[in-house]
């Protein structure tokens, strides 16, 4: 394991060493959001999502029973917490895999739903995510980002970078919206936060190939 200070994002001791309590931190925080964002979808019998970054499961039980879910992440520890998950609910219609976001190995047109919860800040490369993503979304496909963006206002932004040295030893780093979106193959459709005063957004988009 690298010393904290020289390790990536998607490599951070939040990710790999504390996999056990991440339910505890996070599930009240990211849940609720995951829930109604993919609700709202509402995502058809018999379509196929890929979920980017599924780290312990967290959001799989937001997804019907009437869709194929496969997740991906890095890292092992978590990637066992939600296999345990679908094991102990005995979701058929889901399977996690251990593989990179960044180099995804599954065909292009591959999916009908992607999802980016919580991950692009979590990443080297937030670009080379997209594109992956896209990649594999088929044509008109619908591709979910939920994350906290750089704040258009100029105090909350230069709050942003005064705390940056911080989030990135814990793991992440704060991007400006158009950074991760601008010239995609994506028609950018909906944005929205699920309460007035949230950090995080939700954007839905349209995959264009």
């Amino acid at each position: 394991m690298p010393l904290l200070d020289d390790t990536q994002a998607h490599q951070s001791k939040l990710y790999y060493e504390f996999a056990h309590l991440y339910d505890r931190l996070f599930s009240r925080v990211f849940y609720p959001r995951i829930e109604l964002a993919v609700q709202r979808l509402r995502i058809e019998p018999g379509a196929r999502v890929l979920e980017v970054g599924v780290g312990t499961g967290l959001a799989l039980s937001a997804y019907p029973a009437h869709c194929e879910v496969v997740g991906i992440d890095l890292a092992p520890d978590m990637l066992e917490k939600a296999q345990e998950k679908i094991d102990w609910n005995g979701w058929r219609n889901m399977q996690v895999q251990e593989m990179d976001a960044l180099n995804l190995k599954f065909p292009d047109n591959s999916f009908d739903y992607v999802m980016a919860f919580h991950v692009v800040s979590v990443v080297p490369d937030a670009r080379r995510l997209m594109h992956e993503a896209l990649r594999v979304a088929k044509p008109g496909a619908t591709v979910v980002v939920i994350n906290h963006f750089r704040s258009r206002q100029k105090l909350l932004a230069a709050f942003d970078t005064l705390i940056e040295p911080i989030t990135r030893k814990l793991g992440w780093h704060t991007l400006n919206q158009d950074e991760v979106f601008n010239d995609m193959p994506l028609q950018i459709q909906q944005q929205y936060k699920t309460w007035r005063h949230s950090l995080f957004t939700v954007v839905v988009g349209k995959a264009l190939k």
